[in-house]
């Protein structure tokens, strides 16, 4: 899953200047970064066309926030990415630094036969009693009430959910945690959770869990909205705090991220579930990139910076085609004043 760069060799002849202004040869190093699924689509389409416009490239592990937050820990990658974020204590016991970077949403998906994606209602509350193994067959009760006019079968449900530890379920759990007290007291919030499901069966990665639903009949999962539009997978309408039934799209992320208060939160550890709005997605996130306040390497740093810099001013249209939302420019310049303020060298000079 890297995206990966090469060396490129760079010549002037006279007035036909290159790029970089003189004759020379460049070796543009690889930027290494590790974590989060639900950005993949993004930083890989940003990686490819950075590459094009600069010749220095990214490798990105697609393995989950988990796995990246323990790489980033561990300094074998370069910035570390995450949609659960850090709380404050962590930041600091750790050294590092968190930005946000892009939002979107995380979508229940379904596999049964006749039912289009957007068809089927669902609530949040069904929705965790599915996971809390209290409703077993699509045609329940609970689901039936909520979809007059959709022929639902007597077909078991097969609850599918992350294996691994993931920033898609801290944001899906979340949500659940919000809207069902006996999920917030039985199963609670972390990245990786105890799925008390008998019906359940876990995948890893959004591909591990899109496989598994869209091969099982009867199946339910979330995934991350790009990566649900991508696969062409059923996604479901679920029920907004104001109690609109709403589908997932910019739109309703964006209602979902209007209010966010970026500056008012500090180390921007804000969670985006659940918003107020009649057109909010219920389950909307922010993404996160997490580096080391102390850079050892401050030319490495600065690359990274120019990355993400660059994603910023340039990336939007590209986020906006695949379905995420791009952080305001007032966010952006908040997450500037961070690098400015708080990521320095081995001398304690600013690296930005």
């Amino acid at each position: 899953m890297g995206i990966f760069s090469k060396c490129r060799q760079y010549v002037a002849t006279g007035a036909a200047l290159t790029v970089l202004g003189a004759a020379t040869a460049v070796c543009a190093a690889d930027i290494t970064g590790a974590g989060a699924t639900f950005p993949y689509p993004l930083y890989s389409k940003w990686a490819e066309t950075y590459k094009k416009n600069s010749g220095t490239g990214m490798n990105y592990q697609s393995i989950g926030s988990g796995g990246g937050i323990k790489q980033i820990i561990a300094k074998t990658v370069d910035f570390g990415a995450s949609d659960a974020p850090l709380s404050v204590d962590d930041l600091e016991k750790n050294g590092l630094v968190q930005f946000p970077m892009v939002m979107g949403g995380v979508v229940p998906v379904v596999n049964l036969e006749g039912v289009k994606p957007g068809e089927m209602r669902l609530t949040g509350e069904v929705v965790a009693d599915i996971y809390l193994g209290k409703i077993l067959k699509w045609n329940d009760p609970a689901i039936v009430s909520l979809n007059p006019g959709v022929k639902l079968p007597d077909q078991a449900i097969t609850a599918v959910n992350r294996s691994d530890g993931s920033g898609t379920t801290f944001i899906f759990v979340h949500y659940l945690a919000k809207v069902s007290a006996e999920w917030n007291k039985k199963v609670g919030v972390a990245p990786s959770v105890t799925w008390p499901a008998s019906n359940a069966t876990g995948g890893k990665g959004n591909e591990g869990v899109a496989s598994f639903v869209q091969r099982i009949k009867g199946a339910i999962g979330y995934v991350e909205y790009a990566y649900a539009k991508q696969n062409k997978m059923t996604h479901t309408l679920l029920r907004n705090r104001d109690g609109s039934y709403v589908g997932p799209d910019d739109l309703t992320f964006q209602s979902a991220a209007a209010g966010a208060d970026w500056k008012g939160t500090p180390g921007f550890n804000l969670m985006l579930t659940d918003q107020p709005g009649k057109n909010s997605w219920p389950i909307t996130g922010a993404t996160f990139i997490l580096m080391h306040k102390a850079q050892a390497d401050a030319g490495k740093a600065k690359e990274v910076l120019k990355f993400f810099d660059w994603a910023y001013a340039n990336g939007d249209k590209m986020a906006i085609d695949l379905d995420y939302v791009p952080m305001p420019d007032p966010v952006v310049k908040l997450v500037q004043d961070v690098w400015k303020a708080q990521l320095r060298d081995s001398n304690g000079k600013a690296v930005w």
